[in-house]
């Protein structure tokens, strides 16, 4: 048995109006969630984002993890929007995130 601790999603982009964009708050699209009704169970789970760095004697293992929160649903097709304490780096659109099912409600 084997049990599912998170769920994988994609960052969009910042939010973002027509003259402005929001770096503060990323949105997050994640695998299997269509709908607003369904992103609603994922506000205030963890959203985990590792990428590579150069391997020092600090970090032997050569990953960064930035850690985040989706705050509420964005639109009607399933999008949440995520803040970080520092915001995301451009480079990370487009790039795999885990969206923790913890903290639980249930």
């Amino acid at each position: 048995m084997s049990l599912k601790l998170h769920s994988t999603g994609v960052v969009l982009g910042y939010r973002r109006s027509q003259a402005t964009q929001y770096p503060n708050i990323s949105l997050v699209k994640i695998e299997g969630v269509n709908t607003r009704t369904d992103s609603r169970f994922y506000l205030g789970k963890r959203v985990c984002l590792a990428r590579r760095v150069k391997k020092t004697p600090k970090n032997p293992q050569g990953y960064k993890i930035i850690w985040g929160k989706v705050s509420k649903s964005h639109g009607s097709s399933g999008v949440v929007q995520a803040r970080f304490p520092r915001n995301l780096p451009p480079k990370a659109m487009g790039a795999k995130v885990r969206v923790m099912l913890f903290p639980s409600s249930i």
